[in-house]
């Protein structure tokens, strides 16, 4: 069994006391143990700030970039090993497990990339400059500056290597060290992914930081200079916002919570169309990729009333033919909920559901897995539901089933219908539309744009290009409104700006431009 470690004070740090047993969601045997009790949280801050933060700011950006693309590369030459961890550790298929550790080796050589083409700068400049008095002597030019405290990251089970990625790439290119905080449950292939990087001695020292375990009091330490960006729950969002220390630093705080994502059936698709298949493939994939552990899943179905029936069998039957077992029997294409708190989470929300809904495929309990022994592992099927009268529904819009779990529901064929039961999710991070018909899709975006971070368009001209809703990809953000956090990530150079000061710099043209061009030279 292994004992999970933390790295910090450019150490690594292994706890004696108060372990949390990691197990293997298939056998249900332990596998690992976490405690972070007994690390210094302080000094592990102030030696990132005062050791990291200086090394990546004197660095250029160009540099950053190489760091970045470097990381990726090492990365990739132990792909195979964080696969079979991932496996292990999260239960997932190795299709699954390809889909986050590939998305987070992409992401950090997308970042690498863009930091090489911004070239030799140490700062980012935002926009033009702008003449401020009768002459255009007086000049002032907006300059965004890296933060000097450290970007802290807590991170969700789902996505051990790509969500740990996509933040410190972005938090790494802008200058600012980390402390990552995985999810518990899958901190193995986390803490691995970290192991990698540390050992490679490509970052410099105190850059990077990992906490397995609690945080301690480490964000009560958090102050004006610092980030906070968590993913997770709504509720756990709530108590770190409401955090006295970082509403009275106005700490930066971004957050990925909840969300009720929505697939949209547009009223021109027939069922002989190939954006018909393409909507049916899309859910499918969405609600049982990673067993529907994806903050970007399909949890509402919506479809025009007279095609319900139809979109309803056509679901039944695709969904019908996934194999839920042991990810190491060939034949399983989709593995167990993370943890035994995942299954009753799920098993329980699918009940609530159904006071507003009906399964029509699924009972919502737990079933045994195919190559697994009888009553093990925390195995639950596609579940499909249907709702006759959405419009008055509450807890289909409000309760997010994190599992294999999406529910249909009739709409009247108009974009103001659906938008309008789109937006009683109170904000989602991806709203999936399909549809041929732009002036539908027009309709759709003027009146319920603003309730969802993106607006995935699946079209016949894109269809074969189509990667599924669930991507989040970093040229564009990822994010969403309302309970969905409202924070923003990734986004090209908008996410690095997350741990950037933006500095409007006033004075005399001539100085200005030159100090403008000497941080933001390119070669």
């Amino acid at each position: 069994m292994k004992t999970l470690r933390s790295y910090v004070n450019g150490g690594w740090y292994q706890a004696t006391a108060d372990f949390v047993p990691l197990l293997d969601p298939c056998s249900e045997e332990l596998v690992a143990q976490v405690s972070s009790t007994g690390l210094d949280f302080g000094g592990a801050l102030e030696y990132a700030r005062e050791r990291g933060g200086p090394a990546l700011r004197e660095m250029t950006v160009a540099e950053r970039g190489d760091l970045l693309m470097a990381i990726s590369k090492k990365l990739q030459e132990h792909r195979d090993e964080l696969i079979a961890l991932s496996l292990t550790n999260a239960g997932a298929t190795r299709k699954d497990a390809k889909f986050d550790i590939d998305g987070g080796i992409f992401t950090l050589a997308h970042y690498g990339h863009m930091g090489r083409d911004l070239g030799t700068r140490r700062s980012f400049l935002d926009g033009e400059g702008i003449q401020l008095g009768r002459t255009a002597r007086f000049w002032g030019q907006h300059v965004l500056l890296p933060l000097t405290g450290v970007a802290v990251h807590i991170n969700a089970f789902n996505f051990p290597v790509w969500g740990w990625a996509e933040k410190a790439a972005c938090a790494w290119l802008a200058g600012m060290p980390t402390i990552t905080k995985p999810a518990t449950s899958t901190a193995m292939v986390t803490e691995r992914a970290v192991e990698i990087v540390i050992e490679s001695g490509l970052l410099p020292d105190g850059a990077a930081s990992l906490i397995c375990g609690s945080t301690g009091d480490l964000l009560d330490r958090l102050g004006a200079q610092d980030v906070l960006a968590f993913t997770g729950s709504a509720a756990t969002a709530l108590q770190l916002r409401g955090k006295p220390n970082l509403l009275e630093s106005s700490t930066r705080v971004n957050i990925e919570a909840d969300s009720l994502n929505a697939a949209v059936l547009g009223p021109d698709v027939s069922s002989d169309s190939e954006v018909w298949s393409v909507f049916l493939r899309d859910v499918e994939r969405e609600m049982t990729q990673k067993t529907g552990q994806k903050c970007t899943a399909v949890r509402r179905i919506l479809v025009p009333q007279e095609k319900l029936d139809a979109v309803q069998e056509a679901l039944v039957e695709r969904l019908g033919q996934v194999v839920v077992g042991n990810p190491a029997d060939g034949s399983v294409n989709m593995g167990p909920l993370a943890t035994a708190r995942q299954l009753k989470d799920t098993i329980e929300g699918v009940a609530k559901l159904g006071g507003e809904a009906q399964c029509v495929l699924g009972d919502g309990r737990r079933v045994d897995g195919v190559g697994n022994p009888a009553g093990k592992g925390y195995f639950f099927a596609p579940t499909l539901l249907r709702a006759t009268d959405p419009d008055t529904a509450k807890v289909l819009h409000e309760c997010e089933v994190f599992g294999p779990v999406a529910t249909l529901m009739p709409y009247d064929g108009s974009a103001a219908h659906a938008a309008s039961l789109v937006g009683k999710g109170g904000g989602s991070l991806v709203t999936s539309l399909y549809s041929d018909d732009r002036e539908f899709v027009s309709d759709y975006l003027a009146r319920g744009g603003t309730t969802s971070g993106r607006l995935y368009l699946g079209s016949e001209k894109v269809a074969g290009q189509l990667p599924g809703s669930g991507v989040a990809m970093p040229q564009l953000l990822h994010g969403g409104p309302g309970r969905a956090g409202g924070g923003m990530e990734l986004g090209g150079e908008r996410g690095v700006g997350l741990y950037l000061q933006r500095v409007a710099v006033t004075g005399d043209r001539g100085m200005i431009e030159q100090i403008a061009e000497s941080s933001s030279r390119t070669e």
